[in-house]
């Protein structure tokens, strides 16, 4: 039901009744009195306009159809009570991303509190750029949870000015806006930040792409990892590093993602040995659609790890297209040691994986799996490496004991 409805348009509606001259007096006192008293915050007939309904509830036939239409009067006044915006609630931005003139081709990560929150309410997000507030970070997904805390986080493209919102069921977003809305009407609370001069979120520049390195921790591997900045870094010869280090008593992992989407292509990565990996220490490549409505975030991944088992030489890798506990959707191989490429061929309805051992000019097929089930389409996903610590749910196998390092010498996306 939308309390902002036009009430006399929704009874008429339910009742089923066409034009029916009995009624359109009732009707039209009901759609008076809740413009009239919408701005007190009631939705109750004034007492004079309800003694006239029930002077037509004595003196007019089909009496029982107009009881409806007052019952379904009393099921509207709770509806708008239910909704009625609240003072106490407030949004504040913790991240907020660089200010630019506009850029389709970048993110960057937006983040913030809300305060006074009720369930059911959610964020929306809005960029400006050329005098406009454009929708973020997708039409078909302009909603960003509120997360345990009252936390909220979302990528958004680059722009001069950024907005939240708090909302409610009954809001929906338009997709451009000329100005920002005011509270009523499924918005509770309205905040807006400028760009920052300069973004606070950590980059490295790999193999002529721009990467944006994670800060936050992350609930992957089964436990809940701290990451770390300078885990993450670009040497003299071009090479990427990504390490496990421990840092005031607790390992600290590492990942980093391209900040536009690059869609359907070739992916190929360069990879150095990483037979010699802590058990635990799991190396993945993988995409994620913050915003994907799809479900599972549009992911697949290529995934180096033991499991936490030291005794795992024979199945120490994966190829997955998510949701992984399909059968069809995984794949397990041996990788062997020494330096390997990895390749990922994105095609509509089809992803392609690969692991090669390097030798020289030399390249031997270790694996390859063609996967036609559950295959995303191209989103806002980006492209993502990460290092972390693998955590067996069961606690049966050892957690991480030793410091990791895995060095990509290079990558490479052809379109």
């Amino acid at each position: 039901m939308d309390p902002f409805a036009e009430p006399h348009l929704t009874l008429l509606k339910v009742s089923g009744l066409r034009r029916a001259p009995d009624f359109r007096y009732a009707g039209r006192v009901g759609y008076r009195s809740t413009a009239r008293l919408r701005h007190r915050g009631r939705f109750s007939p004034p007492h004079g306009k309800m003694a006239q309904i029930d002077l037509q509830l004595k003196t007019r036939p089909r009496s029982h159809a107009i009881l409806k239409i007052a019952g379904l009067l009393l099921a509207l006044t709770a509806c708008h009570k239910a909704v009625q915006p609240s003072s106490q609630s407030t949004i504040s931005f913790t991240q907020v991303p660089q200010s630019d003139l506009g850029d389709l081709n970048q993110e960057d990560v937006i983040e913030g509190a809300v305060t006074g929150s009720r369930p059911g309410q959610n964020i929306v997000l809005y960029s400006k750029t050329g005098g406009l507030w454009w929708l973020q970070p997708r039409l078909n997904s302009p909603v960003t949870p509120i997360l345990p805390g009252g936390i909220w986080r979302n990528e958004v493209h680059l722009a001069t000015d950024y907005a939240a919102l708090l909302v409610d069921s009954t809001y929906r977003p338009a997709a451009v806006l000329t100005e920002l809305p005011k509270v009523g009407h499924g918005i509770e609370t309205v905040a807006a930040s400028p760009g920052q001069e300069r973004s606070s979120s950590f980059f490295v520049n790999f193999s002529g792409f721009h990467w944006r390195v994670r800060k936050v921790p992350s609930a992957r591997g089964g436990t809940k990892n701290p990451y770390d900045p300078n885990n993450v870094y670009v040497d003299q010869s071009g090479a990427l590093h990504l390490q496990i280090v421990k840092r005031n008593n607790q390992w600290t992992c590492s990942e980093l993602n391209v900040t536009r989407s690059l869609g359907y292509g070739t992916y190929i990565f360069t990879v150095e040995d990483t037979s010699n990996l802590d058990p635990a220490a799991f190396f993945t490549i993988f995409t994620w659609d913050h915003s994907s409505n799809q479900g599972n975030h549009g992911e697949f991944d290529i995934n180096i790890s033991r499991w936490g088992d030291p005794q795992n030489e024979n199945e120490n890798a994966q190829f997955v297209v998510q949701p992984a506990f399909l059968p069809l959707n995984l794949t397990r191989f041996k990788a062997p040691g020494g330096k390997l490429q990895h390749t990922i061929v994105w095609e509509e309805g089809r992803v392609t994986m690969l692991t090669s051992q390097l030798s020289g000019k030399e390249s031997r097929l270790i694996s390859k799996h063609v996967f036609t089930d559950e295959v995303p389409r191209p989103g806002d996903e980006s492209l993502r490496m990460a290092l972390y610590a693998y955590s067996d749910p069961n606690r049966k196998l050892p957690a991480i004991r030793k410091n990791a390092e895995v060095v990509v010498d290079h990558f490479e996306f052809l379109p």
